[in-house]
């Protein structure tokens, strides 16, 4: 539950380092007086003294260009408050190791805070939990003594944390122990991608996983629904309409999307949605990863009749001849076959699909680009029941797909949660299986090794929903949260 802080004062810092803290670079501030652990306050962001001009010495070089932008936003008159602290902890450090380390971990040179040192006996470290405000807070610019008072008093909650209190804690550790980066290359390169990423969506949305990887984030990055949503939504309504050319349009699009080719550039045996087929050509034909073939029938409330399994027929041995048999049979068809007609689709394995569920498998595919197989997708597509009753299997399919997904997104909250229940880094297998069934109702039941291979999965690069450390065998393998897989309902 959150809780509600009455705020009366703000913390003067330099304003790169608000912007350093503020995007999770860092969880560390220097203020010029001891804070007593647990006083909170907003951070105003002032131009105190920051050598950048002789030498741009003060900033590591990865920090520098953000720093100087920081530095630049800084208005004369007016000083815009954007979020406010907790202080953890404060130390006093001054001996060199401790510095060259500090460094690494911060965006501070360890030639900063040695002139730091030599000003005075020691620094102040102040380990910082920072909260974005719901609204930015202006106020006019002050003096900058170590406190200025605002000049209203603000109403704040905790609800809105940069960091979750389990990647905080483990920041707060590796600080404590002044234990090195892992990976300083990847700092580097978030830095650089910066100024590219307000541009290049591509880009954007690399640094932001960047920072998720780094523990400096943890929001999924921001990026805009599949532009292709918009005609996806309108295959069942077409399907349901009289316009034959536009459903076949749509259903040839689908197939491409949900990752059929066809290389055949001949339009009576083709895949392109400018080029149908025609009245004399097939009304959509896939050559890789397995051929398909298929009649559309687009009608808004008459049967369809006998007449449409066999063009199929007739269209695909004419076409493809020989090919014809190996190929996975489709009538995509929105209203009920005649009695002869779904006999001639059973007889002839052809499988009949609404256009209702089509567009289900597609939005799916848009929402969730890696949770369609292809090749899981043919068994259903080659077995029984044909006909009508193939709609249903395809259904089963997609339902199945989802309730993967649910198990999978249900996994990544245990991890998630059970860190910020217990505190702890990490979450060993037998650890998480518990908690999996400590909720009385789990998407679905799951045995330890079960559970072990789609923690695996999760933790695999190429998905980065959650990290691993590898143990002794499988069983001593320990896991943490990286990101979250949203799932629309």
């Amino acid at each position: 539950m959150s809780k509600s802080i009455l705020l009366q004062t703000a913390l003067a810092l330099p304003n790169p380092d608000i912007e350093a803290l503020i995007q999770g670079r860092m969880i560390a501030a220097m203020p010029r007086m001891f804070l007593n652990p647990g006083r909170t306050f907003a951070l105003y962001p002032a131009n105190l003294s920051v050598d950048l001009l002789s030498g741009d010495r003060h900033y590591r070089s990865h920090f520098l260009p953000i720093a100087k932008n920081a530095l630049a936003q800084l208005n004369s008159e007016t000083v815009l408050i954007t979020a406010w602290a907790r202080c953890e902890l404060c130390q006093m450090l001054n001996d060199p190791e401790s510095l060259e380390a500090l460094s690494q971990l911060t965006v501070w040179t360890t030639e900063a805070l040695q002139q730091t040192v030599l000003e005075k006996p020691y620094l102040f470290l102040a380990y910082l939990r920072v909260y974005l405000l719901p609204q930015p807070f202006e106020i006019p610019v002050q003096s900058s003594g170590n406190f200025v008072s605002l000049s209203k008093s603000l109403n704040v909650t905790d609800s809105t944390p940069v960091l979750s209190e389990s990647m905080f804690a483990k920041r707060r550790q590796k600080l404590e122990k002044l234990e090195l980066p892992e990976h300083p290359e990847l700092e580097e390169l978030q830095s650089a991608l910066v100024h590219l990423s307000t541009t290049n969506p591509k880009a954007k949305q690399l640094d932001e996983e960047i920072k998720i990887f780094l523990g400096w984030s943890e929001n999924l990055p921001t990026t805009k629904p599949d532009p292709d949503l918009d005609w996806i939504k309108t295959i069942a309504q077409i399907g349901n309409s009289s316009d034959g050319n536009g459903f076949e349009k749509l259903v040839r699009q689908s197939f491409i999307k949900l990752g059929f080719a066809n290389s055949n550039n001949k339009p009576e045996a083709s895949l392109d949605p400018e080029s149908t087929g025609g009245a004399g050509g097939l009304d959509f034909y896939c050559e890789t990863p397995y051929q398909v073939v298929g009649e559309c029938k687009a009608t808004k409330s008459e049967t369809v009749a006998d007449g449409t399994p066999a063009q199929l027929i007739k269209l695909g041995h004419k076409h493809l001849q020989e090919q014809y048999n190996c190929c996975i049979k489709i009538i995509m068809a929105a209203g009920q076959l005649n009695r002869h007609a779904n006999k001639t689709a059973i007889g002839n394995h052809m499988n009949v699909i609404r256009p209702e569920t089509l567009q289900r498998l597609v939005e799916l595919k848009a929402k969730q680009p890696g949770s369609i197989d292809l090749l899981q997708l043919k068994p259903c597509l080659e077995q029984q029941p044909f006909g009508q009753e193939a709609d249903a299997k395809v259904n089963r399919y997609i339902d199945g797909v989802r309730e993967k997904l649910k198990v999978r997104s249900h996994l990544i909250k245990i991890v998630k949660n059970r860190l910020e229940i217990t505190g702890v880094e990490n979450a060993g297998v037998e650890a998480l299986h518990g908690a999996y069934y400590a909720n009385p109702n789990p998407p679905q039941p799951l045995n330890l090794q079960a559970m072990h291979e789609i923690l695996i999965e999760l933790a695999s690069p190429l998905t980065g929903f959650l990290g691993r450390i590898k143990g002794d065998d499988w069983r001593r393998d320990r896991f943490y949260f990286l990101r979250d897989l949203r799932l629309d309902d």
